[in-house]
């Protein structure tokens, strides 16, 4: 039988706080723009299903409710969060929150018509950024069609 040698306790604890003091630099440097990327198109998507939401309400409530929905941004410029407004009876149909680590900036209000158009006085433009990644969002005023452009 030979014998093999083995590491001693002070040798293993020196490889460890090597080990740390690596891990204790590096953790820092890792770049977590990725998820911040992921972070703006998820936002910039959600708005976007959230307008056309707010577009098919004017259109499928039209013979009850003339005057239309409308997605207004709240908060000061980036926007916080928004919300969908049935504007016959001022009723909040819903709330959303924006990631705090996403600015979205721009316009304010959209407010569609029983047609599905932008009533006149509505913002079309939205802006959605994050860690170097933004999106445009558009919106057609005499169709309220929803676009999306990543810049």
């Amino acid at each position: 039988m030979q014998n093999r040698p083995g590491y001693n306790l002070a040798e293993l604890l020196i490889v460890i706080l090597i080990l740390g003091i690596m891990a204790y630099i590096a953790i820092p440097r890792v770049q977590l723009a990725t998820v911040h990327k992921k972070e703006a198109d998820t936002t910039a998507r959600k708005i976007i299903t959230d307008l056309r939401r707010t577009r098919r309400l004017a259109i499928s409530d039209a013979a009850n409710n003339t005057d239309g929905y409308k997605l207004n941004m709240t908060g000061a410029s980036p926007y916080s969060a928004y919300e969908i407004v049935n504007l016959d009876t001022s009723e909040t149909v819903d709330t959303l929150a924006i990631d705090s680590d996403v600015s979205c900036t721009g316009g304010s209000t959209f407010e569609f018509g029983p047609l599905g158009n932008l009533k006149t006085g509505s913002d079309t433009q939205l802006s959605v950024a994050a860690q170097g990644k933004t999106f445009t969002i558009d919106i057609v005023s005499g169709t309220g069609a929803v676009k999306c452009t990543e810049n």
